[in-house]
């Protein structure tokens, strides 16, 4: 399994240097730069998966770095370390598109702690949107079946089904390309026990259309 990669953004070399330490021990793999450019550079060679930015360094500041993570979508989850405490830095940093917040002097153990939180949050999103996408069903014409929720969606727009006319949907929905007759429709949509017949099916058919 690849490790993570976190880019540590700071200029104190003292510091740097315990973050990266902390990191490879707790299993990252870990890399550094030491200003504002070196970090764009490794960024884009590097590709890392969190960076841990300083807020203070000798040429960008973490503000600019995240303007330019944001103009360039580098999507790279970023927890901001800064020796200011003021809450309009704090706002500025998450409006720029920062995940977190740190205010030096921090415990390194509550670094990792709020790391491991991002990449939970982000494992979580991930798998939520895999989720959605797996449970939606395509159709045409802007039609979308959502099974999950059972909602189906035309351009966007909730449309109103009753139940059996919803699983019907679904059914034929999810094996498009097959034909079916219309008892075979009634036992997998109705149950081979249902007492109606055959007109149901094109009473149902007639309202989806």
């Amino acid at each position: 399994m690849r490790k993570q990669t976190i880019l540590v953004v700071e200029d104190e070399t003292a510091l740097a240097e315990l973050l990266i330490y902390a990191l490879r021990r707790e299993g990252y793999s870990a890399i550094h730069a030491g200003t504002g450019r070196m970090a764009e550079e490794r960024v884009r060679q590097e590709k890392p998966d969190l960076i841990l930015l300083d807020l203070m360094l000798p040429d960008l500041s973490g503000f600019d770095l995240c303007k330019t993570a944001s103009m360039e979508k580098w999507n790279i989850p970023i927890i901001m370390l800064t020796a200011k405490a003021d809450m309009v830095d704090k706002l500025l940093g998450m409006e720029l598109g920062a995940d977190d917040y740190m205010t030096k002097p921090f415990d390194v153990r509550e670094v990792i702690v709020r790391i491991k939180a991002v990449f939970r949050r982000i494992e979580l999103a991930t798998a939520l949107a895999k989720g959605e996408a797996e449970a939606a069903i395509e159709i045409k014409d802007g039609i979308r079946v959502i099974k999950r929720q059972r909602v189906v969606l035309r351009d966007g727009e909730k449309v109103e089904l009753k139940n059996k006319e919803f699983d019907l949907l679904l059914f034929l929905a999810e094996n498009r390309g097959t034909v079916f007759t219309r008892p075979q429709l009634l036992d997998h949509v109705w149950g081979y026990d249902f007492p109606g017949d055959t007109r149901t099916v094109d009473i149902h058919v007639q309202r989806l259309r």
